[in-house]
């Protein structure tokens, strides 16, 4: 799903659905975004991957930004975008990879689940670091080239448990409600400079970090890993499957779209009705 997805020393898993940019912008609101420069965190898998693929298919020069830099290469070989292997919680680089962006996709995260008297707190500290602190550094560096040109888009992929709570994840909930208040102070401030900024607020997507906590929770409930979907992770979805990472980036490529200017300081659920139940 984003930078920073594992612990180093974690076996990186390939998300299952292949990449289909082409399809995805078939199927579309046509967005036109040809002369745009769109910076992408954590862009070398699940949804960062497929933001960069659909908005380089809309036209824009898509920066990717991970710390995977054989992922990126290989999205660059591929002409879709320019590859920037960067550490996000280094807050000066995160800044700087933000300068000259016309549009902001803050997608990078990661998820760590414990109890809270059990929960790490430097580990607490860097999901914050990486999901609070370093989208605001990226849109602190972004924020003076849209207000010149009049135009900016702001994305952020917040979650459900940015609207809703689960036990065990203090960190990631909390980060993603953070990034809920910093998304609408962007809006308010940025709305007379022609910049929207808004959250989409996925459920379970097909990223390799949800493939890890199906694994996860497949072992601790000792039930087939194929359970775990429907009788665990969206026992409060009423639809019963992950959501694709190309059903999020549209949405992300519909935000960034003039016909979207409208829409500014939104959450928007890409939950199967989750968080109306």
């Amino acid at each position: 799903m984003t930078t920073h997805e594992y612990p180093s020393h974690t076996t990186r898993r390939a998300p299952h659905t292949p990449d289909t940019a082409a399809t995805t912008a078939a199927r579309s609101v046509r967005v036109d975004l040809t002369g745009r420069t769109a910076l992408v965190t954590g862009a070398a898998s699940g949804i960062g991957r497929a933001c960069a693929l659909r908005l380089s298919a809309a036209g824009a020069n898509v920066r990717m930004a991970d710390l995977d830099g054989r992922a990126l290469a290989e999205l660059a070989e591929r002409g879709v975008g320019e590859p920037v292997e960067i550490d996000l919680t280094d807050l000066d680089a995160a800044e700087e990879a933000g300068r000259g962006a016309d549009i902001v996709v803050n997608n990078a995260g990661v998820q760590t689940v414990a109890p809270v008297q059990d929960f790490p707190p430097e580990r607490f500290s860097f999901i914050l670091r990486l999901m609070v602190e370093s989208p605001f550094r990226v849109v602190r560096g972004a924020l003076p080239h849209m207000y010149a040109r009049g135009w900016g888009r702001v994305v952020n992929i917040s979650s459900v448990h940015g609207l809703r709570a689960s036990a065990y994840k203090s960190a990631y909930v909390t980060a993603k409600h953070g990034l809920e208040g910093f998304s609408k102070v962007v809006a308010l401030e940025g709305a007379a400079h022609g910049v929207t900024s808004n959250c989409v607020n996925p459920g379970y997507v097909r990223t390799p970090l949800v493939e890890r906590q199906i694994a996860e929770q497949a072992t601790a409930h000792g039930i087939p890993e194929e359970r775990v979907a429907a009788e665990v992770l969206l026992a409060r979805s009423p639809v019963k499957r992950l959501i694709e990472p190309a059903e999020v980036a549209e949405l992300v490529a519909y935000l960034c779209g003039p016909d979207a200017s409208f829409v500014n300081g939104a959450s928007l659920p890409v939950d199967g009705a989750w968080s109306a139940s």
